[in-house]
């Protein structure tokens, strides 16, 4: 069964482009040309991608995002912006996007970020009970990974992480002390290949984790930076 991709946008030209290129790589699309009628066929056909413009009459993009993420959806958001404010791009990820792209973009990088993204969810385990940990368990020191479960406990209590959070954890966690730049980390947990270009999204997901997990999050231990270089588990 064919990837469908719902693509938020109030430009018809935009649609168009999108529509066609999205159907050659063998998508199906749906499309929304206001914020409300967004958001309903989000909710009501959960598809496996969302391709959503900040702009949009009747309801903007940020809650658009929002409103789906309060839903419980997991669903991976790409918001398509023609702004270059980074406050709109940090929003963005903060309201629970998963990446954004400013127009004009290439059609070839929308590509690949949106194979990366639906094969990252493929990839993932279905959502684990809240319950304590066993099986197969990673165990460092406060924090203990449940890969069975795709859970992460600290101090035996389990943390409400999105797939993103958990992915970028597990990660660091892998190698502990190890130096991760912030493209390396694209690379292997946004699934970007060869990634070259923004990575605030990196340090906002990191900054949302380290408030999951931190006992203080100014003042890190498990997701600490190394000024100039990028992150690691300390554990």
């Amino acid at each position: 069964m064919g990837k469908t991709i719902l693509i938020v946008e109030d430009e018809q030209n935009i649609v168009d482009i999108l529509s066609f290129n999205l159907g050659r790589e063998g998508y199906d699309t749906l499309e929304a040309y206001d914020g409300p009628t967004g958001l309903q066929l989000a909710l009501e056909n959960n598809p496996d991608l969302i391709l959503l413009d900040l702009m949009l009459p009747g309801m903007d993009g940020f809650e658009v995002c929002r409103k789906v993420r309060e839903a419980g959806s997991s669903i991976p958001i790409i918001m398509l912006t023609a702004r270059e404010e980074e406050t709109d791009k940090v929003l963005g990820l903060e309201l629970g996007a998963d990446d954004y792209i400013t127009k004009p973009f290439s059609m070839r990088e929308l590509l690949a970020r949106v194979k990366a993204n639906i094969r990252r969810m493929s990839m993932a385990p279905a959502a684990p009970a809240a319950e304590e940990p066993k099986g197969d368990l990673v165990r460092l020191g406060r924090v203990t990974i449940d890969r069975e479960k795709a859970t992460i406990f600290k101090d035996g209590r389990p943390l409400d992480l999105t797939q993103r959070e958990y992915d970028l954890i597990c990660f660091l966690a892998s190698q502990p002390g190890k130096v991760f730049s912030r493209e390396a980390l694209m690379e292997h947990v946004w699934n970007y290949e060869g990634y070259v270009g923004d990575v605030r999204a990196v340090d906002v997901a990191v900054r949302r984790l380290r408030e999951k997990i931190e006992d203080d999050p100014a003042s890190p231990k498990f997701i600490v930076t190394k000024r100039g270089m990028g992150y690691l588990f300390g554990g």
